[in-house]
């Protein structure tokens, strides 16, 4: 997973409120998925 310093205290901190925390993860994620795109376009043996 990506670590993104300023979503990812928003993310997993304790004082944000549970909203926020959600959309901050759902971000995390996103990133994450899209970095993983864009690794497989580079290396041809490789599915997600």
């Amino acid at each position: 997973m990506n670590h993104i310093p300023a979503l990812w205290g928003a993310a997993y901190g304790s004082q944000t409120p549970r909203f926020c925390r959600f959309l901050a993860r759902r971000v995390v994620h996103f990133a994450a998925f899209v970095r993983a795109l864009a690794l497989a376009g580079h290396h041809p043996s490789t599915s997600l």
